[in-house]
């Protein structure tokens, strides 16, 4: 059986990951901190503080592995322009370089559509720029071009999925998508921004399926986890409205619209060239998200 090492396994994306990774027959080992309550079905995990480098290296001299998914990163409160950051470059860097010494041949680091210019809107790999206006952005960005450097000096394969917007059970209660569903579901007026941007949304479970579709293949570098098709944030507010048979107010523009530029969509080319398709609609997604706040409404 092959063996995965996976940084936060137990996070939005990393719990559908591992799930993934699971289904396709890997012993997947996760570091996670704190210690977990309770270890889902097949998870090995180990408790690891990723910002204790010493902790960290004397792991993986013990512990060898061949093949690392890195998704741990700061995404707390004002995570775009924390300075944690800073912090989360540094230990990605020093796990990287941990991994390398003690036999690491497949590195999978976790992207994000921050690290591109909005302003292009249509986002290519390797053709839109790499001009990132956050933090956040600016940090991935600048570990994903260490990273890509070192993994070709050092004969590793380096595969750096970049994720765009994405939904499903699970995300954070205050992000758009839970929010109104929890408003819709409870009866009460929907308060979000004027909703007149265009982005590029993808179930959740769909974008685990492309992450490990990507660790499975042959790419290198950069690859868009992404639906390629826009969606109004207007289109996704009145669909839930209508999925929840909501009865309310929708007060459009009671809040401050969230930064970011008016169209971000994703070319999905690369990532269709390995056989990864879209499961799931829209609609089909917030079905099944809807359905999951209904049984775990906050």
């Amino acid at each position: 059986m092959k063996k995965v090492l996976l940084t936060g396994a137990t996070g939005f994306i990393g719990s559908q990951v591992t799930a993934e990774l699971l289904h396709r027959g890997y012993e997947v080992h996760a570091l996670v901190y704190p210690p977990l309550s309770s270890e889902p079905n097949g998870l090995i995990p180990h408790e690891m503080n990723l910002l204790d480098s010493a902790a960290v290296e004397d792991f993986l001299t013990r512990n060898n592995f061949e093949n690392l998914i890195h998704l741990a990163w700061y995404v707390g409160p004002k995570c775009h322009v924390s300075n944690l950051n800073m912090e989360w470059i540094v230990a990605s860097l020093n796990l990287l370089q941990s991994f390398q010494r003690h036999g690491g041949q497949t590195f999978v680091g976790a992207g994000t559509c921050s690290e591109y210019e909005y302003k292009y809107g249509y986002l290519s790999e390797g053709e839109t720029p790499t001009n990132p206006g956050t933090l956040y952005g600016n940090g991935k960005n600048a570990f994903y071009n260490i990273a890509e450097v070192f993994c070709r000096q050092n004969g590793i394969s380096f595969k750096w999925p970049r994720i765009f917007n994405l939904y499903g059970p699970g995300e954070k209660p205050q992000r758009l998508m839970p929010s109104v569903i929890n408003s819709c579901l409870k009866g009460e007026d929907v308060r979000v921004s004027d909703c007149l941007k265009f982005q590029d949304y993808l179930y959740v479970e769909d974008t685990a399926r492309g992450i490990v579709d990507v660790f499975e293949s042959e790419l290198q570098g950069a690859v868009n986890i992404c639906s390629g098709r826009p969606v109004q944030l207007r289109e996704i507010v009145n669909k839930i409205a209508e999925l929840t048979d909501f009865k309310g107010q929708i007060l459009w523009g009671a809040i401050p619209a969230a930064f970011g530029d008016d169209l971000v969509v994703g070319n999905n080319e690369k990532l269709k060239s390995i056989g990864w398709e879209q499961k799931y609609s829209l609609e089909d997604g917030l079905i099944k998200t809807i359905n999951w706040w209904r049984n775990n409404n906050v």
